[in-house]
């Protein structure tokens, strides 16, 4: 399905809806089921996806994005701009203004207060912060009055949309996680499992890893939202069987992420009680280099590329052979089909975004050889290569999933005809992307010499997304293992790039800027190897009305529409 059929299809829908007559809980219950399951729902505190989302229906940011990419408020009355004279001219500072008479569930006043301490709680100097570079540049957060809020950067600041906006930027209530700062950020289980919110559903039990059972929040800004009266968000299993679950056997409403096959899906589209939704924006999925020795004896804080550099991943010759060893047209083929596409770029969009680079495309398995020869890679009798006492044997881990073992098993053989040696690892995704700063198989540690999986970015823009490989951005004991920047890049020249970057104006010129930052990370270095653009495929039941895919931001971005089609 095309996202314009899609986005179609979801418009026909939409046209059955009740208008002025609907109530709060008039439609019961909707089951939804994501193969990932949360592990908890504080943003804050963990970059996965699954978190993110499912946090999305409880705490809100002051702004996010829709469907098309466009910036809409939520929390705030309008998006600032410079014309509208919320953004200073200068553009050193931006001004949001809350929507009046805004509570939280329980009934509590939403204020600046809460905004300001939602920064104070992610740049606690003692603590770590999954979402830090969202903050990238930001001087003072300052409450003018109980509804105005001022965020000053350092410099000028031409997109000021970071702090905030999307839902990996929500706002939290400061009287709850006030004893939550720093260090004691992770020891917070009441808050960061149930924590209040304004969105449009309230959390009345989680069972991490496994269950999250909601009911509408009573005090919603909208009285006639959401429709339904409680949610149960089921997680766990994999995308097969989320799939058959909305798709052929009705028992859940809503299945995310259904990283499957084409053909598999086509199959349970078949059954008729569901249809599949798909959508591009800038999901890839990708190949993590590790700069530093994975070995989880080296003292803790130890994983540095200069105290402790990899063995071998710091040669560019190693990186480079095996993007080249990679035949990216057959892990679409076999992974995605119509919903993905081959790529170069870690950035695969927007337009003015892309830069379209081609050079990994083509599968070259004799010129990765002749690459690891001229380097001084000399095979073994096992076919091996090693130098210097080094063998060229990589630990590649990533998270249990149908198609993602598929693509491991791909990349080892072709790695074994350019004489690398590959141990394959699956990780339970709810402990992969947990986060739990106490566990040694999260992404965030990466105890491996490569690692695969796939993100993206809130909004348009990839300012803060392509800010998590700064050097400040390094997961490490002091920060509980919170961090984007898994591979320990850390490197003047790029970090110089991202200076120019957040002074930059004009989607031209910041354009040019962040190809450069793509290239520098991927075509240039191999320090990250994009395989796949994903287009995002997830499927509802056809008795659920209102939903909408959004790429560009959470996926439950509009649950308070959802309804139950009669």
């Amino acid at each position: 399905m095309t996202l314009r059929s899609a986005l179609l299809g979801a418009a026909a829908t939409l046209a059955f809806a009740p208008g002025a007559l609907a109530e709060r809980g008039a439609d019961g219950h909707v089951n939804v089921i994501y193969w990932q399951a949360p592990s908890i729902l504080n943003p804050y505190l963990s970059g996965g996806t699954k978190d993110i989302e499912s946090a999305s229906l409880v705490i809100e940011p002051l702004a996010r994005y829709d469907n098309t990419g466009a910036l809409v408020p939520y929390l705030a009355e309008s998006v600032p701009t410079v014309e509208n004279g919320g953004v200073s001219a200068d553009l050193t500072t931006i001004t949001w203004k809350l929507r009046p008479g805004l509570v939280w569930s329980d009934g509590s006043p939403v204020t600046s207060a809460d905004v300001v301490f939602t920064w104070e709680y992610c740049t606690h100097p003692e603590g770590g912060c999954a979402q830090a570079a969202k903050f990238s540049g930001v001087k003072s957060v300052e409450a003018l009055d109980d509804l105005t809020v001022k965020v000053t950067f350092d410099g000028p600041k031409p997109v000021p949309y970071g702090p905030f906006v999307g839902a990996q930027s929500p706002i939290i209530q400061k009287a709850q996680f006030a004893d939550c700062l720093g260090a004691r950020a992770p020891e917070c289980t009441a808050a960061n499992f149930g924590p209040i919110g304004t969105g449009p559903f309230r959390v009345t039990d989680f069972r991490t890893n496994d269950v999250i059972q909601l009911e509408a929040n009573p005090n919603y800004r909208d009285p006639a939202k959401p429709r339904f009266a409680t949610m149960t968000f089921k997680g766990g299993g994999d995308a097969a069987a989320a799939g058959r679950a909305v798709l052929e056997t009705g028992e859940f409403d809503y299945a995310w992420n259904l990283q499957l096959a084409p053909g598999v899906i086509n199959g349970m589209v078949a059954a008729g009680k569901g249809q599949a939704i798909s959508a591009f924006g800038t999901l890839v999925e990708r190949i993590e280099i590790n700069l530093t020795n994975p070995s989880p004896s080296l003292p803790e804080g130890e994983r540095s590329t200069t105290k402790h550099p990899h063995p071998f991943l710091t040669d560019p010759a190693v990186r480079a052979a095996l993007s080249m060893a990679i035949d990216r047209e057959t892990l679409v083929e076999i992974g995605y089909g119509r919903a993905g596409r081959p790529t170069c770029d870690l950035v695969p969009g927007p337009e003015a975004f892309a830069a379209k680079n081609t050079s990994c495309l083509k599968q070259d398995i004799a010129g990765a050889n002749k690459l690891l020869d001229d380097a001084g890679w000399v095979r073994g009798s096992d076919g091996i290569r090693a130098k210097d006492g080094v063998r060229l044997s990589i630990l590649y881990q990533t998270s249990t999933n149908a198609v993602r073992q598929d693509f491991q098993a791909l990349i080892k053989q072709w790695w074994s005809e350019i004489g690398v040696e590959t141990e394959l690892k699956n990780i339970s995704a709810s402990v992969f992307f947990g986060g739990d700063p106490g566990s040694p198989d999260t992404f965030q540690k990466f105890y491996a010499d490569v690692e695969m999986y796939a993100n993206n970015f809130d909004g348009t823009d990839p300012e803060s997304y392509l800010s998590a490989y700064q050097c400040s951005k390094i997961p490490r004991p002091e920060t509980q293992w919170q961090g984007e920047n898994i591979n320990r890049i850390c490197s003047p020249t790029y970090e110089a790039l991202l200076a120019e970057l957040s002074r930059t104006a004009g989607v031209e010129a910041r354009g040019a800027i962040a190809k450069r930052l793509n290239n520098y990370l991927t075509v240039e270095n191999n320090y990250i190897i994009p395989l796949v653009d994903r287009g995002r495929v997830s499927a509802h039941s056809n008795s659920l009305g209102g939903v909408i895919l959004n790429t560009w931001d959470s996926e439950l971005w509009n649950a308070a529409d959802w309804f139950r089609v009669k």
